[in-house]
């Protein structure tokens, strides 16, 4: 469930991203402290410059945990299912479809990312960051690999605020 961010998310989220945030169009995932986590971005921002990423991690320590995950090796791992289980592939493949579906429902016509998702989608893994938003963002049984490395993860917001 997205909602519109308001002044006081964005301010939050130039706080978390130590720079004005370009473009955001929701708050695709709220941490249970209730500050914004992942962000959606129109596919072309405000300058014209095309982006395919359309759930953006905004949190600090949802990023970090999901980059000392990254380091473990996961990725590599994940793909080397992804290689042999067709079952895996066929449900990351429906995830890069639900993550272009989700992102044309803006109705932007950006021909530069069209067919382009993000993370490695549909068939590998190159990014989790990615996947661990569309996770939380699309909720859990759409993107195996992403709810994967997302069980994964420490709970990231028991300690202090994402801010």
């Amino acid at each position: 469930m997205t909602d519109k961010a308001t002044q006081k998310d964005l301010d939050c989220i130039e706080l978390q991203l130590g720079r004005t945030p370009r473009d955001v169009h929701a708050i695709a995932y709220r941490c249970p402290c209730g500050n914004p986590a992942v962000v959606e971005t129109p596919p072309r921002l405000s300058h014209g410059e095309p982006f395919p990423t359309f759930y953006y991690a905004t949190c600090p320590r949802l990023t970090g945990a999901i980059s000392t995950l990254e380091s473990t090796g996961l990725m590599a791992e994940m793909n080397e299912r992804l290689a042999v289980d067709a079952e895996l592939a066929g449900a990351y493949a429906a995830a890069h479809d639900d993550y272009l579906a989700a992102r044309a429902a803006l109705k932007m016509d950006v021909p530069e990312v069209e067919g382009i998702s993000a993370g490695g989608m549909p068939n590998r893994v190159k990014c989790l960051h990615s996947l661990v938003a569309h996770s939380l963002s699309a909720g859990p049984g759409v993107n195996p690999l992403g709810d994967e490395a997302l069980a994964k993860l420490p709970e990231w917001w028991k300690d202090e605020p994402c801010e």
